[in-house]
């Protein structure tokens, strides 16, 4: 195993450091498009086994016949929330909570999907562990690959989306392009949220369901302490849009996140990563994430820190911290060869 030494240009104390002109330049094209396209949404549905699973995608206009395909950007949603209420959330009066919009509007083809047990996709009733996920993963990218004409693709994963998102990559190395890894937990030591999980293993392990009901959704915006930076209205636009599902959900990502860590070998990670990290994340420390990070084989690599975050980076007040880093990473220049 390679212990790759940080460089100290890797470690960015903001999302804004290390950012160039170059990005603005790449979007501003895209930006020309938006001015002039209206995001269109469309559902798929793809097999696992008897289970039906739900893609949701969303792009500037309609695909068109013989159009050059959009680099496409697939999004992993976590333990608690399904995925348009992750990645397509609608909040009148509080912001744009979409990041499906946001990066649809910069060019790229958005795809999420919800997990077996989890929103409009079916269920096996299993508990959905980290690697049942990697398998809905494994059906979903034959329908993505037939309706975008690519089989290569970015993926986005958060909290134990990371970890799915991660563990496909590793499984499946010639589909993923570029990987983002938000409130990844590698080992989980030293993790308040971690501990808490390990504390309750024997509640968690004796049902494949968990309880999540109003209560819980609003509590992922005070566990790590630090309540204010998220909108106070938030949680009423999360329940509005989860509890139509149900009050429970699946307890495997709880109960592998307690007691099955690490999931992801990174020395199996073979394509360029930006691991972001929010400085109040109660799921990891960065001396875990950054074990992780010193282990990544492709140099091409950054570990970026969010000031005045916690977990849930994509809900915060300052989540265009994260949108502007993801970009900075997907808009790279690709390295030359030596």
């Amino acid at each position: 195993m390679t212990d790759h030494p940080v460089a100290r240009r890797t470690v960015i104390k903001s999302a804004g450091l290390g950012i160039g002109a170059g990005l603005a330049a790449r979007i501003a094209p895209a930006r020309a498009q938006a001015a002039s396209a209206e995001i269109w949404s469309h559902d798929y549905w793809a097999q696992k086994g008897d289970v039906k699973l739900n893609l949701w995608r969303k792009r500037l206009g309609a695909p068109k016949t013989g159009e050059p395909p959009l680099p496409v950007l697939f999004l992993v949603h976590g333990s608690s929330l399904s995925a348009r209420s992750s990645y397509d959330l609608s909040a009148p009066g509080v912001g744009e909570y979409s990041m499906m919009d946001v990066f649809a509007r910069d060019g790229f083809d958005v795809w999420t999907m919800d997990h077996d047990g989890y929103g409009y996709s079916g269920s096996s009733g299993s508990n959905s562990d980290i690697m049942s996920g990697v398998e809905d993963l494994k059906a979903a990218m034959p329908v993505v690959a037939a309706e975008t004409s690519r089989g290569k693709f970015h993926f986005f994963g958060e909290s134990s989306g990371a970890i799915r998102v991660g563990a496909f990559a590793q499984a499946e190395p010639a589909r993923v392009d570029r990987l983002m890894l938000a409130a990844f937990t590698y080992k989980g030591e030293g993790a308040a949220e971690i501990q808490r999980r390990r504390d309750r293993i024997a509640e968690l392990k004796s049902s494949p369901r968990r309880k999540r009901d109003a209560a819980m959704i609003r509590s992922i915006f005070t566990r790590d302490g630090h309540p204010t930076i998220y909108d106070s209205a938030l949680g009423d636009a999360l329940v509005a849009a989860e509890m139509k599902f149900g009050d429970t959900i699946p307890a495997g990502t709880y109960v592998d996140m307690a007691v099955n860590l690490p999931l992801v070998d990174p020395t199996k990670v073979m394509c360029p990563v930006l691991m972001t990290r929010g400085e109040w994340d109660g799921n990891s420390t960065d001396s875990d994430l950054l074990e992780f990070f010193r282990q990544l084989p492709n140099g091409d690599r950054q570990y970026v820190i969010l000031p005045n975050t916690a977990h849930s980076q994509g809900f915060s007040k300052n989540r265009q911290l994260l949108w502007y880093a993801m970009k900075n990473f997907l808009f790279a220049p690709v390295p030359a060869a030596s």
